[in-house]
């Protein structure tokens, strides 16, 4: 995998928890919360 992919899909991963972690806090979006960050992390390597 070469370094840029490897740093971009890094990065999203952790705005991806960032985002669930708003959802699941501010939000109290439990079953969204999830599903964003099972989906948002699983890049398919």
């Amino acid at each position: 995998m070469s370094d840029i992919l490897l740093e971009k899909s890094y990065k999203f991963a952790l705005r991806i928890v960032k985002l669930s972690q708003f959802l699941n806090d501010e939000k109290c979006e439990f079953v969204l919360s999830k599903k964003v960050l099972d989906s948002g992390t699983n890049i398919g390597i």
